[in-house]
């Protein structure tokens, strides 16, 4: 309604000319709504660097509009592109159409001088028809052969709003023949003006013949420790600088303790993390921006069909290794509602990039040997699990579904260097924005429920109000391995987000440089005498990955689904799962320790 009012201007089709068939069919759709359109051929640079041409002044004559040529990624043609959307939007004057049809028509009234597509003469016959039906009765409209067609074709949007009587042949809707016709004459206007056509798909047929074979494309994330090293010991020399020139300003003892051991601990330890998140947001936005991610929703759709999803349903998944939350605002291309809502329960299974810090901490400290592979499985134990979970409610859940997936293949290209930078800018800059806000406000409330309790400030942290908690609860964390009150109490503060895990262990333990070497050292030390050992690390790891999710993920899922009844047993089903594998995980790895 908006596109046939007199607001707009004109449109700007910005289009894949390296993929010129799929891309017209909306570009005849907006033609045929009869506002200017200026049609922006896209990636020229690539049309070009495959050794294909096209022919630019051709396509202008068929289409009936101005059509210029762009490459939005070396930024050219931009100046040229706005210069003729001013122009076309001041003067309306249509383009010559020069139309070289074998096939001559019969029709009473010859349309190819007035539009870009015309159709067969049974089909404009009808077009007549339903015209002169809709001037008669809403002689005010705008554009009745859109809303014409809109109607043969069984629009129930436009036939609701604009009911006419139509003879009974014509009730009949003819939406497939528009369609079909539609895409002959995208086939003419690609033989005419696309040259070398042939070779274009033959390297992206190569390397698609090697990335999409079912037993490759496995990703694997680098961790860049010796960076983490360096920016520990900068956490470490701050920490000292504050608090050395705190005390030499007479400075309270508590307020030192909240700044040094709470705040700088708190969201210093996470800051350490950041050049391990900027590889694996690094690897994503190169996997996104080379045409892979489609792929991999093909790879896996073969699997993704037998429980009972979509392999559209893989994409929100990979997503869900960088970010839980885009990932579930992700499933919204699923076209099935069921398909959404199982998407949402299991794409949390994934290790999003803030449970990183859990598994790189804890798999250095207590598998030094094997710390990448230690880290590793837990990518894969999520992934297992989330297919087990969606093959046993695919079980469940006895309505017979037919997947058929529908995607676009695009061209595989070189990443972008602005488009990858300002991908991982865009994520980093979200993480750096949780550790200013989320974990800055966590670590104050976690330090106060430390070293506060009934009597007021303590310095004994077992007198204090997060000790309590923590040992109330501990019976249950007791047969999973976790049953100290510590930890018990990391893991509830993990659920504002799973990077305070980290920092809330590193105020609990009192380790302020807990990334370094020295205080991983410590941190061992401290937890080997509780009795803390390599299997109760990885259960540790085991159910920060499938316990609750972060507040913001669960927000998100609750926008998404609608439903705080279903966010809410989404959360519950999570936490039982994730002490029911990590009781199966400590009980069974018990028999071989």
């Amino acid at each position: 309604e908006y596109i046939l009012s007199n607001d707009v201007d004109v449109i700007v089709d910005v289009a894949d000319a390296s993929a010129l068939e799929r891309n017209l069919y909306l570009t005849l759709q907006l033609i045929e709504l009869g506002k200017p359109v200026v049609l922006a051929l896209n990636m020229m640079d690539i049309v070009q660097k495959r050794g294909m041409e096209i022919d630019m002044h051709r396509l202008p004559e068929m289409l009936g509009i101005p059509v210029i040529a762009v490459s939005a990624r070396k930024r050219r043609g931009l100046d040229v592109l706005m210069h003729a959307v001013l122009h076309h939007s001041d003067h309306r004057e249509k383009t010559p159409l020069i139309h070289h049809h074998s096939r001559k028509s019969r029709h009473l009234h010859d349309h190819h001088d007035e539009f870009a597509m015309v159709y067969s003469d049974e089909i404009e016959d009808k077009i007549d028809i339903v015209k002169e039906e809709l001037k008669q009765k809403y002689p005010n409209m705008t554009n009745h052969r859109w809303h014409a067609m809109k109607i043969l074709e069984g629009d129930p949007v436009i036939m609701k709003q604009y009911p006419v009587s139509l003879p009974k042949g014509l009730a009949d809707s003819c939406g497939q023949e528009i369609i079909n016709e539609k895409y002959d004459f995208i086939e003419e206007i690609i033989q005419e003006t696309l040259v070398n056509r042939d070779t274009k798909a033959a390297r992206t047929d190569r390397i698609d013949h090697f990335l999409t074979h079912r037993w490759l494309g496995f990703l694997t994330f680098t961790l860049g420790d010796w960076l983490k090293e360096y920016m520990s010991l900068l956490l470490e020399w701050i920490s000292e600088s504050l608090r050395g020139g705190m005390e030499a300003a007479s400075v309270n003892e508590m307020l030192i303790s909240l700044v040094v051991d709470g705040i700088v601990s708190g969201v210093g330890g996470i800051l350490t993390f950041l050049p391990n998140i900027i590889i694996l947001f690094l690897a994503l936005a190169f996997l996104e921006d080379s045409g892979y991610m489609s792929r991999a929703a093909y790879v896996m759709d073969g699997i993704m069909s037998r429980l009972g999803l979509s392999g559209r349903a893989f994409i929100p998944m990979i997503l869900g290794f960088g970010c839980t939350v885009p990932a579930i605002m992700a499933s919204r291309a699923l076209e099935d509602k069921r398909d959404r809502m199982k998407t949402m329960l299991v794409t949390p299974f994934m290790s999003c990039s803030a449970r990183l810090p859990i598994y790189v901490l804890f798999s250095e400290m207590f598998f030094p040997d094997n710390a990448m592979i230690v880290a590793y499985s837990m990518y894969v134990l999520g992934l297992l699990v989330a297919i087990l979970v969606a093959f046993v409610i695919h079980l469940i859940d006895r309505k017979n579904s037919v997947y058929t997936l529908l995607i676009e293949l695009p061209e595989y290209k070189a990443p972008s260097g602005r488009t990858v930078f300002i991908y991982v800018w865009e994520k980093v800059k979200d993480y750096l924005t949780k550790a200013g806000t989320t974990i800055f406000i966590a670590s104050i409330i976690m330090w106060c429920i430390l070293n506060f309790g009934p009597t007021g400030y303590v310095t004994d942290i077992s007198n204090s109000f997060g000790s309590m908690i923590g040992k109330w609860i501990v019976p249950v964390f007791q047969p999973i391995g976790l049953g100290y009150w510590q930890i018990v109490v990391a893991l509830i503060a993990g659920i504002s987000a799973k990077e305070v895990v980290v920092s809330s262990c590193s105020v609990l333990f009192g380790v302020s440089n807990i990334t370094t070497t020295e205080g991983m050292a410590s941190l061992t030390a401290l937890l080997g005498g509780l009795g803390f050992g390599a299997l109760n690390a990885y259960a540790l790891m085991t159910f920060s990955l499938l316990y609750i999710p972060c507040v913001a993920t669960l927000a998100t899922i609750r926008r998404e689904s609608g439903s705080w009844k279903w966010t809410g047993m989404a959360a519950l089903f999570q936490l039982v799962l994730a002490w029911g594998v990590t009781f199966l995980v400590y009980q069974i790895g018990g028999l071989f320790v």
